[in-house]
């Protein structure tokens, strides 16, 4: 087994899954969000804690996409220099 190998089977069957499951949290965590920045318009607080969770949603969000960018070009990087 060569790195290139090592690095697609631990990508594949590792980091991949991780990534997804941190990016479907991060997504639920921005619609529980937006569902209480509607559903508790009329309370000044709980449309403050919907905002921020909304916010902290988005940036989780774009954290685990770029994870997933550095890990793609990490083993296309791995892949060009082994040929």
């Amino acid at each position: 087994m060569n790195l290139d190998e090592l690095i697609n089977k631990l990508s594949e069957h590792i980091v991949n899954p991780i990534i997804l499951l941190l990016l479907s949290l991060a997504f639920l965590v921005f619609i529980w969000g937006v569902f209480r920045y509607v559903a508790k318009g009329d309370d000044a607080a709980k449309r403050k804690e919907g905002g921020l969770a909304i916010i902290f949603g988005i940036i989780g969000m774009f954290i685990m996409f770029s994870a997933f960018g550095i890990m793609n070009l990490i083993g296309e990087t791995v892949k060009s220099l082994g040929n």
